[in-house]
């Protein structure tokens, strides 16, 4: 009997910078998807409540600028805070209706005083328990002007069925020795999230197959200028100011000999559904292993700090005694 996995890609748009409405559609594609009979939905980068697009357009590095102010608290108050329960009726779906979730948010760090902000990829397992928080290790270009760099605590993997899935964020994907340490973890199915376009995808996605002799998936968000909310701050500056298309989508799926399982598809809104088989992974480890038999781990060896970093550390015992 072949170990198999049908999962789904929410190749969607956020109700930009908006949580809750953006939460909502989210719960709508884990039903869809449930229905679907999937048992894995990824989501893109930053999904809920978006991606910062408006940085690249509107001067996002002038200092002391209103504008950056406004939409920075607004981002702010739009981020997600997991222990705060924003994603408690997410965690009950996907316990209801057995069907795990990769979800890219904006996570406003309790941990790290509540008021910067992180671009994090949520892993909710089967059972409607969150069982990693990533946030993502380096912001790239203009990104940090709003978002902090992320820690390795949530560099790990999780078993999905006959699976072990690691997830990174955008062009953590880049980064070599950050694959490796999901790879050496027994990583088979690979998670890329990103905030939309077929420029991110269409290389890197089945070189990460090829490389990992696994899965490779992409998902991608989209992002029109009519998903815009008239309620977001200088609304007709940002209609003046962003393109028509800021994201296209590129969503894809990478077999682990490196062909496409699904092509990417580019400026159509909805789910992309496929299904995995493990043994095409155990056929592609026969010539190549990057974490077993082509590894020398006595020439090279990974050192990784999978703390949650913070400033505060108590001491004392108040309340004690």
């Amino acid at each position: 009997m072949e170990e198999k996995l049908k999962i789904a890609l929410a190749q969607v748009a956020p109700v930009w910078l908006q949580k809750k409405a953006t939460l909502m559609k989210a719960e709508k594609y884990v039903l869809e998807a449930a229905r679907a009979e999937c048992e894995l939905i990824v989501f893109g980068e930053g999904f809920v409540p978006g991606y910062p697009f408006w940085l690249a357009h509107t001067g996002g590095a002038q200092f002391e600028s209103n504008v950056q102010k406004d939409l920075y608290a607004h981002y702010l108050r739009n981020a997600i805070q997991p222990e705060a329960g924003d994603l408690k009726t997410l965690c009950h779906l996907a316990k209801k209706n057995r069907i795990a979730i990769y979800l890219g948010a904006i996570e406003r760090a309790a941990n790290r005083g509540g008021h910067s902000l992180y671009c994090s990829l949520v892993y909710i397992d089967l059972k409607g328990k969150i069982q990693s928080v990533h946030r993502k290790l380096q912001p790239t270009y203009e990104e940090r002007l709003v978002w902090s760099a992320g820690d390795g605590n949530g560099l790990v993997v999780h078993t999905l069925k006959p699976f072990t899935l690691g997830g990174l964020n955008c062009w953590e994907n880049w980064m070599p020795m950050t694959r490796a340490v999901l790879q050496t973890q027994g990583e088979n199915l690979h998670i890329a999230t990103w905030p939309g376009n077929l420029s991110n995808t269409e290389d890197i996605t089945r070189h990460m197959a090829k490389e990992g002799r696994s899965y490779s998936v992409a998902v991608s968000s989209l992002m029109r200028k009519s998903d815009i909310p008239k309620e977001t701050p200088h609304y007709q500056m940002l209609m003046q100011s962003l393109p028509e298309m800021m994201a296209d989508g590129g969503s894809c799926v990478a077999a682990p000999d490196g062909s496409w399982l699904v092509p990417p598809v580019t400026q159509k809104e909805g789910l992309i559904t496929t299904t995995l088989i493990l043994e095409e992974v155990f056929r592609a480890r026969q010539n190549f292993d990057p974490a077993g038999h082509y590894a020398r781990p006595d020439v090279i060896q990974l050192q990784v700090n999978r703390e949650r970093q913070h400033l505060l550390t108590w001491k004392d015992e108040v309340g004690k005694g």
